[in-house]
């Protein structure tokens, strides 16, 4: 059975993530908070998932590499200089990151970067996400990840083609934009949708999160898949041969 430490144990996720782990027969390995020091967990686990912080990330990553641990990192608001120190990370031990570890959205992904690279601009690409009242980041790490698959379907950069916050008199859509809308409260786990909108007709590809453990279960299935791998960068689509 595979040790696993979980960064970020007190959390809703970090909590969830706990039981996932006794239900698909590993071993927990224990867990960190919030100031908690990630080398003795390290050395204590054959692998880590991290659902901490992005200021954590730096320190969880250098213990994951001093213990040669591999490391399933979920957590979301990362900035360019985190996936700088995620590649670099992955010089020397295996990292799995992804803004969502639900095995459905992983799929939702796939469909929706086919869909982009088959419609073209006359399609306008929309993506609603709402989440629950406590959540910070806007939009959420799931509404990335989908816009980067369409702008990957339509092979563009979605920095350059990324609408945000509409807001006061806008104009007219420019073609190839991708949208974003983010919507906040309640208790709602995740709901996304990505819209394809063209003259009379559309196309909704959905996926409605009833609870964490989807995505607790995930990151569970990406550790077991994740050890035994070779130094690298790895995603969720590659957990499940896509």
């Amino acid at each position: 059975m595979a040790r696993i430490g979980i960064i970020g144990s007190e959390g809703r996720m970090g909590r969830a993530i706990a039981e996932a782990i006794v239900a698909a027969g590993e071993t927990p390995a224990g867990g960190i908070d919030r100031d908690g020091d990630a080398t003795p967990l390290a050395e204590a686990a054959d692998i880590l998932i991290d659902f901490s912080s992005p200021g954590a990330l730096e320190a969880n990553l250098d213990a994951a590499i001093a213990a040669g641990k591999p490391i399933v990192v979920g957590t979301t608001g990362l900035e360019e200089r985190h996936h700088w120190l995620i590649d670099s990370a992955a010089e020397r031990i295996p990292v799995l990151q992804t803004g969502n570890t639900s095995l459905g959205v992983t799929l939702l992904a796939h469909l929706v970067r086919e869909a982009a690279s088959r419609l073209g601009d006359d399609w306008d690409i929309e993506i609603v996400e709402t989440h629950h009242r406590m959540k910070v980041d806007a939009p959420s790490g799931t509404a990335l990840l989908l816009g980067e698959a369409a702008a990957s379907g339509r092979q563009v950069r979605l920095a350059d083609s990324a609408v945000r916050g509409r807001d006061g008199i806008t104009g007219a859509r420019e073609a190839g934009t991708i949208g974003f809308a983010s919507l906040r409260g309640g208790s709602v786990a995740g709901d996304h949708s990505v819209l394809f909108l063209a003259d009379n007709e559309r196309i909704s590809l959905s996926h409605l999160a009833e609870n964490r453990g989807i995505f607790s279960r995930g990151a569970v299935k990406a550790a077991q898949w994740l050890l035994g791998k070779e130094p690298g960068r790895y995603t969720m689509p590659e957990v499940l041969g896509l």
